[in-house]
């Protein structure tokens, strides 16, 4: 009796395949290896300017902790300072092209873009939400105070600041406006100051009044250079053709001051690494920055969050009587990706396909608001730039009166436009809305240490923000929308980016 067969086919298969497997595995592994490699150093290449600056913020923060212990005199901090104020230097370099250029293009090229009822509609909403935002960011950051000490920072800001009345505020805010001097309104603005005359009065007393007399202060004078670029790009967008020599020069020149900042820009890792360090050695409470900071990070998102929870999906309830996070569930994946990479320019193809597939939106008002918003509107770095200057004036123990918080608001609107598509870009304009009303740029390095996640929920925001004006602008259009629309058929059929 055989005690052994031969084995069947079948389990001569099953092992054949399983030394199969056996030989193939250690090729599949180490395939998979070789891609988790590859992933890992894509990743590394696409988010190296953040990892760069958030290892340039830890360093900063070990080195001037470890320096403080060598009691460093105010002449070597100085000294320290040094790489960290050439940053500031091309910051301030970069301000004021990029604020005439970009905004003269974009100003000139809204007549090619928007057209009838449509335009106006979203010209309201950008103007509207962006008023909003600034608004409630204001509001929290007076209200809140997070920059506020018990004793007072250790940096002095240097210069006196005299108290004006409300009305000469105004009336200096009115006259920046319309400059009598183009060059001159680059480092110098106008301010009213205040001369002690001694009078009689009937009865022969004597009497001290304070006389207002024109006067000038060093800075930029942010608001005429931008009314005076409104009004040329307006001229510039009349005269049609035969302006477009002068078109294509300043948008150009965008253009090559955004490579240019994007060259600099690689050099702030180095320079927030001193500044960092720097600031830390200068500080003689490091407990209460470290306090001032968390309160401004949660002054800055609660802001985002009431703009973006409550604010939008209120003027969308509004305006289109429907139901506003209903709206934004078909958008988490434009938020998502907003929030991943910190980027309203590389979100646009997300958020149109989000739009126009998951919510049905009419392309003619995606293809003509998206592009638009991407670039022109801005609303939760307009409320991050309006909060940021007055912490930073709070954290200097400057009080800012009523025409200063007026010129931040404005600022911060015009830094929020200009400043769109450049990485890390709010430092940038942030050197801007400071210099508007003489602020120290040195406390951009208070703020330095949380911007990366900031710039993330901001982006998230306004990402948000253009995504709901368009459901808007479609529902106050729809009258308009019912004409024919084979040219935008034709090509979104011909094109079909998303599908």
């Amino acid at each position: 009796m055989r005690l052994c067969c031969k084995p069947s086919s079948e389990d001569a298969l099953v092992r054949q395949d399983s030394d199969t497997c056996l030989v193939n595995s250690e090729p599949w592994s180490l395939n998979s290896l070789s891609l988790c490699k590859c992933n890992v150093k894509s990743f590394v290449f696409r988010n190296a300017f953040l990892l760069l600056t958030m290892a340039a913020i830890v360093l900063g923060i070990g080195l001037g902790f470890a320096l403080r212990a060598a009691n460093m005199t105010d002449l070597q901090i100085y000294y320290l300072l040094f790489p960290g104020d050439l940053l500031l230097r091309m910051l301030q370099m970069m301000v004021l092209p990029l604020i005439i250029s970009s905004l003269i293009t974009g100003i000139s090229s809204v007549d090619k873009t928007c057209s009838g009822k449509m335009g106006l509609y979203a010209f309201s909403y950008y103007a509207t939400t962006t008023f909003l935002a600034v608004f409630t960011g204001i509001v929290l950051v007076v209200l809140i105070q997070p920059g506020k000490s018990p004793t007072p920072n250790s940096v002095s800001p240097g210069g006196p600041s005299d108290t004006m009345q409300t009305v000469d505020a105004f009336l200096d805010l009115i006259r920046d406006m319309f400059p009598p001097n183009l060059v001159e309104a680059c480092f110098r603005r106008y301010k009213t100051i205040y001369s002690e005359k001694e009078t009689l009065d009937v009865n022969m007393t004597e009497r001290n009044n304070t006389t207002p007399m024109p006067g000038t202060i060093d800075g930029v004078n942010i608001l005429g250079l931008v009314v005076f670029c409104i009004a040329f790009g307006l001229v510039l967008a009349k005269m049609g053709d035969e302006a477009k020599p002068l078109k294509d020069f300043f948008d150009c020149l965008s253009k090559a001051i955004m490579h240019l900042i994007g060259v600099f820009i690689w050099y702030s890792p180095v320079g927030i690494f001193f500044l960092v360090a720097g600031q830390i050695l200068k500080l003689k409470d490091v407990g209460v920055v470290g306090q001032q900071v968390g309160m401004y990070t949660l002054t800055v998102t609660t802001g985002l969050v009431i703009h973006s929870l409550f604010t939008l999906p209120l003027i969308y309830f509004i305006c289109a009587r429907k139901n506003p996070f209903k709206f934004m569930a078909g958008l988490l994946e434009a938020l998502t990706t907003a929030f991943g990479t910190s980027s309203s320019s590389v979100t646009l193809p997300i958020s149109l396909n989000c739009l126009e597939n998951n919510l049905r939106m009419d392309k003619r008002v995606t293809r003509f608001m998206m592009p638009i918003g991407a670039v022109m509107t801005m609303d939760g770095t307009a409320l991050y730039e309006a909060v940021a200057a007055i912490f930073i004036a709070q954290v200097y123990n400057m009080e800012l009166n009523l025409g200063q918080i007026i010129i931040v608001s404005i600022t911060s609107t015009v830094a929020a436009i200009g400043g769109s598509g450049i990485p890390q870009g709010g430092m940038v304009t942030m050197a801007m809305v400071l210099s508007s009303v003489g602020l120290p740029l040195e406390g951009i390095s208070y703020i330095i240490t949380v911007d990366w996640m900031l710039d993330r929920l901001r982006t998230t925001a306004n990402v948000l923000g253009d995504c709901f004006g368009v459901g808007v602008v479609q529902h106050l259009s729809r009258h308009e929308l019912q004409g024919p629309a084979e040219e935008w058929s034709v090509e979104g059929e011909a094109e079909k980016p998303f599908d």
